[in-house]
């Protein structure tokens, strides 16, 4: 395998893991954004969150909750920032699912995660919302859809 998280799983490359649990494991980010920025991973391969299991997803997010408060006490941090680039037109460098915890503090020069995008809207949200109920197989909302 030579997926490099799948590795660090395995125990097969060195990092510095903060949390090994049945189904997830957490380490430092070898490139990271602040100090203790943190990658949180499904123990199984999986490139996009939507191709996951929902035990799955579930162990992820409880991780994610169990480890946001502590890497913020830890490190001192005024928050944390959680995200996710879920394919290559994200960003996404590594294919296997990864939540990205960075703690923040007052005027450390990072903005929001609405500072990333530049709006960008074309359709209006009845629109969007009727083409994603469609897509989840939700019937037509009376009077919208």
């Amino acid at each position: 395998m030579s997926c490099i998280f799948c590795r660090i799983v395995k125990g097969e490359i060195p990092a510095e893991i903060v949390a090994r649990e049945a189904e997830v494991t957490a380490f430092l980010d070898v490139q990271p954004l602040a100090d203790g920025h943190v990658l949180v991973v499904p123990r199984a391969h999986v490139a996009r969150i939507e191709d996951m299991e929902p035990a799955a997803a579930d162990a992820l997010f409880r991780a994610v909750v169990r480890l946001a408060g502590p890497v913020r006490a830890a490190l001192g941090a005024a928050g944390t920032t959680i995200g996710i680039n879920d394919g290559d037109a994200t960003g996404q460098t590594v294919p296997h699912v990864h939540v990205h915890i960075v703690p923040r503090w007052e005027g450390d020069g990072a903005g929001s995660v609405h500072t990333i995008f530049p709006r960008n809207v074309k359709r209006k949200l009845p629109e969007v919302g009727a083409a994603i109920r469609k897509a989840l197989g939700q019937p037509p909302q009376p009077g919208r859809d």
